[in-house]
């Protein structure tokens, strides 16, 4: 056996009677995390689009908090998505870069995932969607860890994108055997297997963690006739219909929650994995650059989060939040403590949900390694905002709150504070490289993109 399962073992046990101490007798909430992928801030009706409908987005912003600066942990997928298991930025946490073909990053066993922490209490756990958190060659295969290794008791899963496409995919793995072809449209079949899930599989006794993560709006782009003919007419008919697609689905989920009885036990959370690639018709609402990018619009995204009882209803919360508070934000509201073995970048949320702000160890980080070279890292304390190219030298400084496009760079008019934000970046940049897998990203074979020098 690993030394480093022994390691997470021990702390499971530690977490588990710690844990039972301070929530003994009490009843923990549901938790549902549902991700976007590559849906961009602007993606919606509920975030200011004048045509795309999102009724059930709406719906959901009207029952609970909708952040209007809500972040994802990285500006590419498989990182952010790291971060959110883990509530580790994804340097640290060894997944740094996008798992789509044959690499050698993964998650490893040796980070500690929510889930896991939430079935060493009681917790009935399930994912459906996209995965990839692991290389191609390395998924559905014994010598890495998979969904059920992470701390899901079911899952039903694709290593990336739903192939050929949204439509009747044909790579989802449910709990490793290989389902084949399902005839239907990829974010109403995620949702379909999670209802069934919710009513039929799961044992009703138990508290219960669900992970559901869409393919869409991602490519390869296919949406139900039914989605598309909404727009009909619109050069981007496709794509918003995609998105009204997932929105849909979206609501199925809501009704099953409803159905079940478990809706006002459940927090639940919405968000997506990075920004949105312009190409295929998404937008980000206004905001500077997209997918890949370290400036905004790669890296905010829609966030809500619905808990009865807990968070008013309607409310709208300007705190800045990131993918990798939702790790911190489930352990808070299921009386279960942070990891004390290993550094937490993320931070409870609750206060968040009220619009009070939240205090951090660790400032909002974000690096990105796929990104133009002029916007390769990205760190955020308070209203300030820096932004640095692929080699640490070279750096833009913002106010974001009152210049939430990034068009005035104040590096020049404030060189004290620029000063300041590049020391406070090198030493977080300093902790991660000396807590990750750097090897991994030091020995990257992929050429530097866009006529770049750096390649992680």
């Amino acid at each position: 056996m690993r030394i480093d399962v022994i390691v997470i073992g021990c702390f499971l046990v530690a977490t588990f009677a710690s844990a039972k101490e301070v929530e003994a007798g009490s009843n923990r909430p549901n938790i549902v995390v549902v991700l976007a992928d590559d849906m961009g801030w602007g993606d919606s009706a509920t975030y200011g689009h004048e045509l795309i409908q999102t009724p059930n987005l709406d719906r959901l912003a009207s029952q609970g908090v909708k952040f209007t600066q809500c972040y994802s942990a990285c500006g590419v997928c498989s990182p952010s998505r790291a971060a959110i298991l883990t509530g580790r930025t994804p340097y640290r946490n060894g997944v740094y870069r996008h798992l789509s073909g044959n690499h050698e990053a993964h998650l490893r066993s040796s980070e500690v995932t929510y889930p896991k922490l939430l079935q060493a209490v009681g917790y009935e756990t399930c994912h459906v969607g996209k995965w990839h958190l692991n290389s191609r060659p390395q998924f559905n295969t014994a010598e890495y860890p998979q969904p059920d290794d992470h701390g899901y008791d079911y899952w039903m899963a694709t290593h990336n994108n739903a192939d050929p496409s949204h439509k009747n995919p044909t790579n989802f793995v449910r709990n490793g055997d290989a389902v084949g072809e399902i005839q239907g449209f990829s974010s109403l079949l995620v949702v379909q297997e999670a209802t069934d899930w919710l009513k039929r599989i799961r044992d009703k006794a138990k508290p219960f963690a669900l992970s559901v993560w869409f393919h869409e709006p991602h490519s390869p782009i296919a949406t139900a006739p039914r989605f598309s003919k909404l727009y009909q007419g619109h050069a981007n008919s496709t794509y918003m219909g995609n998105i009204t697609q997932l929105d849909a689905a979206l609501g199925d989920l809501m009704n099953a929650l409803e159905e079940e009885g478990v809706a006002e036990d459940t927090l639940l959370i919405f968000s997506s994995d990075n920004g949105p690639v312009a190409a295929f018709g998404g937008t980000t609402g206004g905001l500077r650059g997209g997918k890949r990018s370290d400036h905004e619009g790669g890296i905010r995204v829609p966030g809500i989060a619905r808990w009865p009882g807990m968070i008013q209803p309607g409310t709208v919360s300007d705190v800045p939040v990131i993918g990798t508070d939702i790790f911190a934000t489930v352990l808070d509201v299921a009386g279960i403590p942070l990891p004390n073995d290993r550094t937490i970048d993320g931070v409870s949320m609750l206060p968040a949900f009220a619009g009070q702000p939240v205090q951090r160890k660790v400032p909002l980080f974000w690096r990105t390694h796929v990104s133009p070279p002029t916007d390769r890292v990205a760190m955020r304390i308070g209203d300030w905002k820096l932004v640095g190219d692929e080699t640490l030298t070279k750096f833009q400084l913002y106010q974001i709150d009152e210049d939430w496009k990034e068009e005035n760079d104040l590096s020049d008019r404030y060189p004290g504070k620029t000063e300041e934000m590049k020391e406070a970046l090198f030493r977080v940049w300093e902790q991660i490289e000396t807590e990750g897998p750097d090897q991994w990203w030091k020995n990257e074979r992929q050429a530097p993109v866009r006529g770049g020098k750096v390649n992680y």
